[in-house]
């Protein structure tokens, strides 16, 4: 499920409802969850760092119902799900990017059908610099152009200096200090892909093993920038507004800009898991994937400082794997 998606079933049912003056909100349609009998066993989930956080925060929820469930939880990037669904080593794939045509062949190769992806939540992927930096904005071509060997966004020069994009002072002569993550990140693949218009990183970037280690070496260096989700900002950094284009309008990182998607780099936040149409998956699955999109785990998504998602997206989630909404 693309933003676009998300952008009418959010409008249908009501913007107002998840976003009220600037705070987010939990869909009040969304259920409560109610613990069931039968449920036992073990999961197991492998993927993205970005979701590593709130996959621990749905699995301590959960297991305060079902303490005699065990969950292991695995969060070294989201190129490492689908191998791990394809090999049954995991039962859910969490995934800061869609899975690309390659791994969803690999996968059906395999299994005869499609991976199920369940939109949980959304994410805005940040820019952030040092809390002392004074930029105003910076559009998107002007992101490619610091990151990127490239410049496939069509920005015309090099961008290595604070200065060169404006600054004055102490920052004017200083070089930018670049901070991402490695290959194996989605982070990575959907910076890659939209911020930098499929071009290559410079090879002056800093690859960080986590989420968090971006913000940190950005919050320690003051002429340091680097890119990391939304939910792992923290008060020693800024978010900078961001344009799509040269010259356009500049759009903060805000929960209302990332719900209509004018936020150009917002996104979904996934959960991959193996699900053969038109089957009744087991009961532990099936309950933990309830629990999510109840009111409880997006109230997760929200402590984990994502967006979550509005009930009509939570009902789509259910029904593509066969779990009647109730709602």
């Amino acid at each position: 499920m693309n933003l676009n998606k998300i952008k009418i079933l959010t409008m249908v049912s009501s913007l107002a409802a998840v976003v009220s003056y600037g705070q987010v909100q939990v869909d009040p349609n969304l259920p409560d969850y109610k613990p069931t009998q039968g449920v036992s066993g073990s999961l197991k989930s492998i993927g993205s760092d970005t979701m590593n956080n709130m996959m621990t925060l749905w699995a301590e929820g959960f297991l305060a119902m079902y303490p005699n469930v065990q969950i292991e939880i695995e969060g070294k990037g989201s190129s490492t799900a689908p191998p791990a669904l394809i090999a049954g080593t995991s039962q859910f794939g969490p995934m800061s990017r869609e899975m690309k045509s390659k791994e969803i062949d690999e996968f059906e190769k395999v299994n005869g059908y499609k991976p199920t992806p369940l939109a949980t939540s959304i994410d805005m992927l940040a820019v952030y610099v040092h809390k002392d930096n004074p930029i105003a904005g910076m559009s998107l071509p002007q992101v490619d152009a610091i990151f990127s060997k490239n410049r496939k966004g069509g920005f015309a020069s090099d961008i290595t200096t604070w200065g060169d994009l404006g600054l004055e002072g102490e920052f004017a002569k200083a070089p930018i200090s670049l901070y991402g993550r490695n290959a194996a990140s989605g982070t990575y693949g959907y910076f890659k892909k939209v911020a930098m218009f499929k071009g290559d990183f410079k090879s002056s970037v800093k690859e960080q093993p986590g989420s968090s280690s971006v913000v940190q070496g950005v919050a320690s260096d003051k002429f340091g920038i680097g890119y990391s989700g939304i939910g792992y900002k923290t008060a020693d950094v800024n978010a900078v507004p961001l344009g799509a284009r040269e010259g356009g309008k500049i759009i903060s990182a805000t929960p209302e800009n990332a719900y209509t998607g004018e936020y150009p780099l917002a996104r979904m936040l996934f959960m991959y898991v193996n699900h053969k149409p038109n089957s009744e998956l087991d009961p532990l699955r099936r309950e933990f994937i309830k629990y999510v999109f109840s009111k409880q785990g997006q109230e997760d998504v929200v402590k984990d400082g994502y967006f979550p998602v509005p009930a009509a997206v939570a009902r789509e989630a259910l029904k593509s794997v066969n779990i009647e909404p109730g709602f």
